[in-house]
């Protein structure tokens, strides 16, 4: 009895015999019920015709595998009218038909499956002392039926790449159980307005800014509120505020003045030694191989060819033709400083080096004293720059496009000391970076605090601006307008999808080069 409850046999099956053969145990039962059911006429039957042996693999018992050795009956069915004369007698409740292995094995497998993949799931398994293949084990993950997901009415639909740039398909996750829905092979029209279709319950869609999409919502479910996603929202006015001060990127540089005002506060991160000289012919190599790819790309823009082109006879990324092409003039590299154990004491020597101390010997010492370890030789080297007049990596180089961005966008409130004061700067260069700067806060804070009846006085502030990048984001808002005011109104947005899109990332990797769509499908939904 207790032999039948570890092994969670039926009631009506006996154990007649275990054998253990080295790190096998086999274990030979058989049923003692005195009818069996025809699968075809489901009619009870009594009349037994012979019998046979059917193995079958089970969970291991401790470091052991286990086998099972069952007895099989075959019985006459008594129905004439069954075309069945003889069939064998069924055990649903251990292990399928012609199947090689019980329930709770599959179901073992199918855990591991889905939780690894084919070929490390099969490892692990093997491991566990659940020896598979890695094809059996994709075909019990194939072989699960993936879960009905109840009627949505609020969804969220975005895109992910089966290759980058080359091939995507489509994902739908309901936004109030945060649940995959559905999986679709391509990200066309087509297949997302019928998808919609089939969805007649659908309420709202929150969606990115394509218009792919949003033609998709409104053919297949003109019903449903479109809600842009806020987060698509603010990158496109960072796109736009990014190519606005590309125009002003020469007058965007931080004075000197004002540099070493700060240069206490910030020279363990901006004091950067001189370049060696051994090392400048390598530098200005590489500065001279930037320049002359960048103006390959500008003649090639000029002759009319796309983006994915040029990346590829130049030998750069499409991203980076895109930002050459936005930015006007010869792109320039920042030099970055390393981390050193000097910083530390870099206040204390710039303090030293304004009162008139300029003997590095005298220094190096009262620097021992507080516990640097580093020799005479490393305190000449960081010497040499305050000599030539602080050369620090901040006034040797302008704030960056991506930097000034952030600096608009964020919260007065989140900027420390020193960003306040690049702001200040920035805001200074030009009135349109100042109007600019103003429009962008009004606009986040009606991102943050859900402010969509605004919207309207917004766009009429912009108008009237006449700045060219801000009046182009408005444009694209007009176009969309009902679906940004639902996104600037309604709390939904794409932040679930996004988390999904990452997770189906990461199971795509998992599965190497056998992650076909129908196996990613069900892996994604039946793990959601």
């Amino acid at each position: 009895m207790v032999s039948s409850l570890l092994l969670s046999l039926p009631d009506d099956f006996v154990i007649d015999q275990v054998r253990v053969l080295y790190a096998c145990v086999t274990v030979c039962v058989r049923s003692i019920a005195l009818s069996a059911i025809c699968p075809l006429c489901s009619q009870s039957a009594t009349r037994i015709h012979s019998r046979y042996l059917r193995t079958v693999a089970d969970l291991p018992g401790g470091a052991r595998q286990l086998v099972l050795s069952l007895v099989v009956r075959k019985f006459f069915c008594q129905t004439r009218e069954c075309p069945r004369r003889i069939f064998a007698e069924r055990f649903p409740d251990v292990v399928r038909p012609w199947a090689r292995m019980t329930l709770r094995f599959c179901a073992e497998l199918e855990a591991i499956g889905f939780a690894t993949s084919g070929e490390g799931g099969a490892r692990l398994a093997t491991r566990l002392g659940l020896p598979t293949s890695p094809a059996t084990m994709l075909r019990r993950l194939k072989a699960v039926s993936a879960p009905v997901s109840k009627k949505a009415t609020k969804v969220g639909i975005d895109d992910w790449a089966f290759r980058r740039g080359l091939k995507y398909g489509t994902i739908l996750v309901d936004l109030e159980s945060h649940r995959v829905i559905d999986l679709l092979p391509d990200r066309t029209v087509a297949t997302s307005t019928a998808w919609f279709k089939a969805h007649p319950d659908i309420e709202v869609i929150s969606r990115d800014r394509g218009t792919e999409y949003a033609l998709a919502a409104t053919l297949g479910a003109p019903q449903a509120i479109q809600v842009a996603d806020r987060w698509h929202l603010v990158q496109n006015l960072a796109n736009a505020l990014q190519v606005l001060l590309a125009r002003y990127r020469p007058e965007i540089r931080l004075s000197r003045d004002d540099a070493e005002a700060n240069v206490i506060e910030t020279l363990s991160h901006a004091w950067c030694p001189l370049p060696q000289r051994s090392k400048e012919p390598a530098r200005l190599a590489r500065q001279a191989q930037r320049r002359d790819r960048y103006e390959q790309v500008i003649a090639m823009a000029q002759q009319g060819m796309e983006t994915k082109e040029i990346a590829g006879h130049v030998g750069v990324s499409e991203r980076t033709v895109r930002r050459w092409l936005a930015v006007k003039g010869v792109p320039e590299t920042r030099r970055r400083k390393k981390r050193s154990r000097f910083d530390t004491y870099a206040p204390y020597v710039l303090k030293r080096w304004q009162e008139g101390c300029h003997d590095g010997v005298q220094i190096w010492q009262e620097l021992r004293a507080q516990g640097y370890r580093d020799s005479l030789r490393m305190v000449y080297y960081f010497l040499a720059p305050l000599r030539k007049g602080f050369y620090t990596a901040e006034q040797t180089s302008t704030i960056s496009t991506k930097r000034a961005v952030w600096l608009l966008i964020r919260d007065l409130s989140d900027l420390n000391e020193k960003e306040r004061e690049q702001l200040s700067i920035l805001c200074e260069v030009d009135n349109a970076i100042t109007t600019a700067y103003q429009l962008t806060q009004d606009f986040l804070r009606m991102v943050r605090k859900l402010q969509g009846d605004a919207l309207d006085t917004w766009l009429e502030q912009v108008s009237a601006s006449r700045i060219p990048e801000l009046q182009g984001f408005a444009q694209g808002i007009e176009r969309d307008k009902a679906a940004v005011q639902a996104g600037l109104t309604l709390p939904y947005s794409n932040g679930v999808v996004e988390g999904h899109v990452n997770r189906l990332k990461l199971i795509k990797r998992m599965m190497y080069g056998r992650a076909a769509f129908p196996l990613l499908r069900q892996r994604v939904l039946s793990v959601a």
